[in-house]
C-alpha cells in the first residue's frame, strides 16, 4: 500500500506524547483561514511513498522514539484510510504507539467503516476542534462542522484516548461564549485525555506568497501565549460545567 506524502519529520516532539515520526499526508478539503500549510492541500502533490517505506525509515532511529511513536498528520491523513489503516496495523504489530492527528472532517456518520478500519489500530487521536458554531467554522474553514463533532462522539463511543486541540485567533475563535460552549461539548466525551490551546501564529505566510495565493487572516495579529492560558481557561470552565451536570 502506498499514500500521497507531503513530508516526513525525524524527530516531533508536538505531534504526540513522546519523540515521533510524524508523517505529514497530502491533501485536505478544509481551506482554515490560519492554515500554514497551504502545500498540504492539493491530493495530487507530494510524493507516492509505500508504508514499509515509512516503517524502515522509522527503524533507523527507533531507540529514540520508546516513549513516543509514529503520528500522521496533515494535510487531511483521513483523506487516505486505506493507507493510514495499513500503516497503523503494521505499526502495532511492531508495538510502535500510533497517533492519529486529524479534522474528523471526512467522518461520515452513516458509513463509518473506511474510518473505523484506521481506528481499529490507533492509540491516540488528536482532534483539532476549529469552532464549535457551524456557522462561524464554515466561515473559517469553508466546511460545516457537524461530522467533526459527530466523530468525536464516535471516538468516545469507542473509547479511544482523545487530545483537542484548539488554535485561538484573536477576534475569531477566542469569544468566552463560544470557548465554554466547546468545553461543555468535549466535557461530555469521557475519553477526553488532554487539552491543547494553542496561540494563531503568522509563520505560514511566506507558503502563501510562494504559491501566490493571497493570505486570508492578512493583518490579524499573532496571538501571545497569555491569550492562549487565558482562552484555555474559559474552555476549562464549560468542561467543569458539562461534568457537573452529570
Amino acid at each position: 500500500m502506498a499514500g500521497r506524502v507531503h513530508s516526513r519529520e525525524s524527530f516531533g516532539t508536538v505531534d504526540g506524547p513522546g519523540v515521533r515520526y510524524v508523517v505529514f499526508t497530502q491533501g485536505c478539503p478544509m481551506r482554515c483561514r490560519y492554515c500554514h500549510n497551504p502545500d498540504t492541500w492539493s491530493p495530487t502533490g507530494g510524493e507516492e511513498t509505500s508504508v514499509e517505506d515509512i516503517l524502515h525509515d522509522y527503524r533507523k532511529n527507533k531507540d529514540f522514539y520508546t516513549k513516543g511513536g509514529i503520528t500522521v498528520t496533515g494535510g487531511e491523513p483521513l483523506m487516505q484510510p486505506e493507507f493510514v489503516a495499513e500503516l497503523f496495523e503494521k505499526a502495532q504489530a511492531e508495538g510502535i504507539h500510533t497517533c492519529l492527528d486529524t479534522s474528523g472532517i471526512t467522518f461520515n456518520p452513516q458509513k463509518p467503516e473506511k474510518v473505523d478500519a484506521v481506528l481499529a489500530h490507533t492509540d491516540l487521536v488528536m482532534l483539532d476542534i476549529k469552532h464549535i458554531r457551524p456557522d462561524a467554522h464554515k466561515a473559517l474553514t469553508d466546511q460545516d462542522n457537524a461530522n467533526i463533532l459527530a466523530f468525536a462522539k464516535h471516538l468516545a463511543a469507542k473509547n479511544i484516548p482523545l487530545w483537542v486541540r484548539h488554535v485561538v485567533v484573536p477576534g475569531i475563535t477566542d469569544k468566552p461564549e463560544d470557548l465554554q460552549a466547546l468545553g461543555r461539548f468535549i466535557g461530555t466525551l469521557p475519553n477526553l485525555k488532554a487539552l491543547d490551546v494553542l496561540p494563531y501564529h503568522v509563520l505560514g505566510i511566506s507558503k502563501y506568497k510562494e504559491l501566490g495565493i493571497p493570505y486570508p487572516l492578512e493583518g490579524v495579529e499573532p496571538a501571545t501565549k497569555q491569550q492562549a492560558l487565558d482562552a484555555k481557561k474559559q474552555i476549562l470552565i464549560g468542561i467543569a460545567q458539562a461534568r457537573q451536570k452529570k
